[in-house]
């Protein structure tokens, strides 16, 4: 069973994207150069890997980006600061 992380990206325009992966650096590389899904950043360029977390499964995965995902802006950065 593959380690699937938790992961937010800066984009250039200063928005935080939140999504989950079994390979960040593969991931981010499919953001930068337009070849993954992310709808996210067809108006924006992803500029760098803020945060990443592991130790999920899918599922785990799955609920923590949920949870992420409805934290304030304030509260990311809180989490990229920690």
């Amino acid at each position: 069973m593959s380690e699937w992380f938790v992961y937010l990206i800066r984009a250039t325009d200063q928005s935080i994207y939140t999504g989950i992966t079994t390979d960040v650096e593969r991931r981010f590389n499919e953001h930068l150069n337009g070849r993954a899904g992310a709808k996210y950043f067809r108006g924006r360029r992803p500029e760098d890997v803020v945060f990443v977390e592991g130790g999920h499964d899918r599922s785990s995965a799955s609920i923590r980006e949920a949870q992420i995902k409805k934290l304030s802006r304030k509260h990311k950065l809180d989490l990229i600061n920690a």
